[in-house]
């Protein structure tokens, strides 16, 4: 091997690794801002502001900032490898259930996964409805819908695997995810205040009605803790959901759009494949602190709690950085408006949908 051939392939490492220290960087930006701004206007006119503004609005704006910066210098797609938007939410949702009580998710669970089965059923099936009508095409319909009606770009994930979506089609249906899901994360949260929802509900809301994980997570630390905890356990519920939605899309697929031979590969398996594994990290997670908190003393529980809090603070930091920098408005200028028509329509539903089912089931939910 050639040196030059050796340093090509270390090239993309190289580049992925300073990626990394450009989101840890503005990630430790974000941790002082969110500590220093509450002392700094503290006694003056901007003291309410700077005591309200919490670490996901910092990370947000300093990720896109950086994003404008990057761009501008041509760095932005060279760094991108280090961007690990999912990897950061998910260890930080994992860490998140230490501090969920194993009786919070008992209850909470069969609520959620009615909320989640029905708000799946009508906003996609709304949303593919509406996508045919605007004839769209049917792998770019199929992304759409489960985007707005799962989970965001994990879902347009799961679905361009199982209709084989191409490229620009799913890029275009994460870039309007991403779209949407940012303002979602500041007005679902200020809406269910202004409302005067109960924690429970709000929670519930948030969860079911934001279409990313991150997204959620960075609208319920907003909202509080409790509401936080309510919309993790729901967005967790229609995350394990996404196994059967993607496998229903291969069989309709392969059997009446393209009706081809179906995969031969068992179901079970299919299912545990799309599966999102950091579900079961959640819940055992959940289930060790919940045991850990019984068999020692309160004081050095809460320590000990404390310090994976703290923890799961700087993952979810990295998380809402990282989407700051991933965002992209290159793919919505090719697309032109039908799809974008189409997935605020049912965006506008996923809200209403999500509003009632939220309030319907879990306006007594009390843990």
């Amino acid at each position: 091997m050639t040196a030059s051939t050796g340093t090509t392939r270390r090239s993309p490492l190289l580049w992925a690794l300073l990626g990394v220290v450009a989101v840890l960087g503005l990630s430790a930006v974000v941790r002082l801002l969110s500590k220093a701004v509450p002392t700094w206007t503290e006694g003056t006119g901007l003291e309410g502001v700077g005591a309200a503004v919490e670490y996901p609005v910092y990370a947000i704006l300093l990720g896109l900032l950086g994003n404008a910066v990057l761009g501008a210098t041509g760095l932005r797609d060279r760094l991108s490898g280090g961007f690990r938007t999912e990897f950061f939410i998910k260890t930080g949702l994992v860490l998140l259930g230490a501090s969920i009580n194993l009786s919070v998710i008992a209850q909470a669970a069969g609520p959620a996964l009615a909320q989640s089965v029905l708000l799946i059923s009508i906003v996609f099936g709304f949303a593919w409805w509406l996508g045919g009508r605007a004839g769209l095409d049917d792998k770019l319909r199929a992304l759409l819908a489960s985007a707005v009606a799962i989970c965001g770009v994990s879902a347009a994930i799961a679905a361009a695997g199982a209709v084989q979506a191409k490229k620009e089609q799913l890029a275009y249906s994460a870039s309007l995810v991403i779209v949407f899901a940012l303002p979602s994360i500041f007005l679902v949260p200020w809406l269910a205040g202004l409302i005067g929802l109960p924690a429970a509900v709000a929670g519930a809301w948030i969860g079911g009605n934001i279409d990313t994980t991150a997204a959620v997570t960075a609208a319920g630390a907003l909202a509080g803790e409790q509401q936080l905890q309510i919309a993790t356990i729901v967005k967790v519920t229609q995350n394990a959901l996404l196994g059967v939605v993607a496998v229903a899309l291969t069989a309709y697929f392969a059997l009446r759009v393209e009706r081809t031979t179906a995969s031969t590969e068992p179901v079970a398996r299919q299912l545990w494949r799309r599966f999102p594994k950091f579900v079961l990290g959640f819940l055992a997670t959940s289930v060790i602190a919940t045991v850990y908190l019984a068999a020692v003393p309160a004081a050095e529980g809460k320590a000990a709690i404390g310090v994976v809090n703290d923890l799961r603070t700087w993952f979810l930091i990295l998380a809402f950085v990282s989407i700051g920098l991933e965002f992209r408005v290159s793919a919505l200028r090719r697309a032109g408006w039908r799809p974008v028509g189409v997935f605020a329509a049912a965006t506008v539903v996923n809200l209403l949908a999500a509003l009632g089912l939220a309030a319907l089931l879990f306006w007594n939910f009390s843990a």
